[in-house]
């Protein structure tokens, strides 16, 4: 190393996605690279049918099912294309031309599901929350006996909010979790499907999980694309062909790690902890305000403004000076949103509370 040189400061990564990985992963997964299991060879370069990256791509699979404790109805697939593909994949595999599938539109995120199934089948919205740019999760509405099945996102990235309570319905309940998954309890065998990028809680950008009840595939009349059977998925171990590799190999890792820090109730408890450390700081201090409904706050993203706007690019700056990373809001809300995934330790979330008190005792003082 150059004497000269110094070690960066730490950064605080409040990054929405791809965001923070537990510190083990990184030493591990770069461990890897140049050599994977002193194979001599790098993880990037083994072949996918070796037996060496198949038992890579079964731990994962098996990892999830104990993790989520799910019964052996209930299959676990890696798969490309993020949850962007799965707008589509989900209502190809699932929804007839002639049936309806129920949609929640809680943000851009089901916005964009909406779209897609409606390539495919009837769509019924039954609640929104548009009317107020989404800042609140709706309560009162029904879902007809007859949707195939609804669809819920119940994380909004964008928003701060969160489905606090997981809708009861007598229909096939899908749910895109990519931004709060394995991070609290929920009776995961109650989904029909689940998908998520793995980029927030799970691993890097490149792969999706996909958690499906075999019990609801192969019941539509159409033709569906091989590539897009998730039957077919299902009959090959998730290897129906060339998985992201490396993707599956970092995710096998952050579910290890997950495992042995304490499984999902541990990182709930860790979770509440820092959101609530947060959120108190954005209700005490009067330069902040939060955008989301207090009852439907997020413990994943917050999302919070500025009571003066123009004072917003100063924060920033004093943020990262104190090396607080990926704070600045997405352009739908503005203000700020900060990222508190599981691998998030509470000295990051502490730092930033810091800053924002020291932010107002500078404003206060001038």
């Amino acid at each position: 190393m150059n004497p000269g040189l110094t070690h960066p400061p730490k950064i605080h990564n409040f990054n929405a996605g791809p965001s923070i990985l537990p510190a083990s992963v990184f030493a591990e997964a770069s461990a890897a690279i140049l050599n994977f299991n002193n194979s001599g060879l790098s993880i990037l370069e083994i072949g996918h049918r070796t037996p060496e990256f198949t038992s890579v791509m079964e731990e994962a699979r098996s990892l999830v099912k104990e993790i989520m404790e799910l019964d052996n109805d209930h299959e676990v697939l890696f798969l490309h294309g993020g949850a962007t593909t799965q707008f589509m994949q989900v209502p190809m595999n699932l929804l007839d031309a002639k049936e309806t599938a129920a949609y929640t539109d809680t943000g851009v995120w089901g916005t964009k599901a909406i779209r897609e199934a409606k390539l495919f089948g009837k769509v019924d919205v039954v609640c929104t929350s548009k009317d107020k740019n989404y800042n609140y999760i709706p309560k009162d509405f029904a879902v007809p006996n007859d949707a195939k099945y609804l669809h819920i996102t119940t994380n909004n990235t964008i928003y701060g909010t969160q489905w606090q309570s997981i809708p009861h319905t007598s229909n096939i309940l899908v749910a895109d979790m990519s931004s709060d998954i394995f991070s609290r309890p929920l009776n995961f065998n109650e989904f029909g499907l689940i998908y998520a990028g793995a980029q927030k809680n799970l691993g890097p950008a490149g792969t999706t999980l996909v958690i499906i009840n075999k019990n609801i595939t192969g019941k539509i009349k159409r033709n569906i694309p091989p590539i897009m059977d998730y039957q077919n998925h299902i009959r090959e171990n998730s290897m129906l062909n060339t998985p992201p590799v490396f993707a599956v190999f970092v995710c096998m890792l952050t579910l290890r790690w997950l495992k042995k820090e304490g499984g999902i109730p541990e990182m709930e408890k860790r979770n509440l902890a820092k959101a609530e450390l947060l959120y108190n700081e954005i209700d005490r201090n009067p330069l902040f305000t939060g955008t989301a409904a207090t009852e439907d706050r997020s413990r994943m993203n917050a999302s919070f403004v500025m009571q003066h706007p123009e004072m917003e690019k100063s924060f920033l700056s004093f943020a990262s000076e104190r090396g607080i990373y990926g704070i600045k809001g997405h352009r739908s809300v503005g203000g700020f949103r900060a990222s508190m995934y599981n691998a998030l330790p509470m000295q990051s979330v502490e730092t930033l509370v810091q800053c924002m008190q020291a932010f107002e005792n500078e404003v206060r003082n001038k």
